[in-house]
This record gives structure tokens, sequence and C-alpha cells, in this order.
């Protein structure tokens, strides 16, 4: 699933303002989150935000998205007079288990593995905050996604590719683990790191220029 790496530029995007869209603060420095607000024509500016992202004993898949994605939110908006500020957290759950980042390729390997002609779940947590007033409004997301079954050698050449590194649950479908994926239900976008249809409802109910919910 998505990573925070910083991508190229500043993350200001030029271009005219799409109709009903208020431009976003991304507090985010993941490049598959910035693609999606690309690709659907929103106006952002990046602006990574650094909190804490441990998960608390006993916390469960949702409630730590959910949490996660304000706490990252409201640092962002802290710093600015005001705009609103997106925050957004994704994680891959298999019975119940929640799949980080693997520590290395032994346990990349270990979570393939898990996976393999299985369902789990992908869930995002997503949170908009105005800077001007503090007002939040928290969402998530849920998919659920299949992959086929893996031999060793398929894992180990997916392995040695490096894509699954930095990866929650080891693996990323917007590049090759998309060989792996037999089905999907729910919103492919929340999969790739950022459930945009959900943004945008919870953009009209912060009180937004977009349309009323």
């Amino acid at each position: 699933m998505d990573n925070e790496q910083a991508p190229q530029g500043t993350g200001r995007e030029a271009g005219p303002r799409p109709a009903g869209l208020e431009p976003l603060v991304l507090a985010s420095a993941s490049p598959r989150r910035a693609e999606i607000l690309r690709a659907v024509g929103w106006p952002f500016e990046a602006a990574p935000a650094d909190v804490d992202e441990s998960r608390e004993e006993g916390e469960e898949a949702v409630a730590y998205v959910r949490r996660l994605a304000r706490e990252k939110a409201e640092a962002v908006a802290r710093r600015r007079l005001f705009g609103l500020v997106l925050g957004a957290d994704t994680v891959v759950v298999l019975d119940g288990e929640v799949l980080g980042k693997p520590r290395d390729a032994t346990d990349a390997r270990r979570m393939l593995r898990a996976l393999g002609g299985r369902w789990h779940e992908v869930v995002t947590g997503v949170a908009l905050v105005r800077a001007e007033s503090g007002r939040c409004v928290v969402g998530h997301e849920q998919t659920r996604v299949r992959f086929g079954e893996l031999s060793e050698r398929e894992i180990d050449e997916y392995v040695r590719t490096g894509e699954p590194a930095d990866k929650a649950g080891a693996y990323a479908i917007q590049g090759r683990a998309a060989l792996f994926i037999e089905g999907i239900e729910g919103d492919s976008w929340n999969v790739v790191g950022l459930p945009v249809r959900l943004v945008y409802k919870l953009a009209r109910e912060s009180g937004g220029d977009g349309p009323a919910a």
C-alpha cells in the first residue's frame, strides 16, 4: 500500500481551478495521493505532517487510521492561517491483524505468503480540518482485495524489485502487485492510497464552496 516519500517540487499544482473543488492542503508527502488528486483535477499543495504513527495498544484498525488522519491534518492546520487541510492514513488488515510496512525482506515475504489466495481489507482514514476554525470532519473507507495464489518464486522476484519495502502490507497495487490481484470489492482508489469520493463528500460537509451535501 501507499507510502509517504517526498514528491518532486513544491507540491503546488498549477492550472485553472475546477468548479466546485476547493483547493486542499495535502498533509502528506505521498506521491500516490498527490497523483490521485491530480487525476481528478483537484487543486492542492503538499505540506507533509510530522506525527508519531505508532499504534496504541489494543487500538483497532479503523480507530487507528481515523485518529492518525485527524492528527496529521490538525498538525498541518496549526501551522496555517487558512485553508482546508487533508490528512489520510492507510493500513492493510488480514484476519484482524494490521499489516504495516515490512521490517525487512524476510518480513515482506511473510506478509505476501499470508496474503496469497485470500481476501484482505484496505482501510483508509480521511480527515479534513479548516485551519481558520479548527473544524474537523473524519471518515473512513474499507475495500476488500483478493490476492491470487503466490509461488515462492513469485514472492522472491517481487521482493527483489524493492517495491514492497515501504508499503503497508508489502505491496503496491499500482505497481507490479497488480499482477497478483484477483478481485476488488469497493473503492479501488482507496487501495491505491486515497478514497477520493469520500474526500469529496467530506469536503462538502466541511462547509466548503462545493455543492451542499
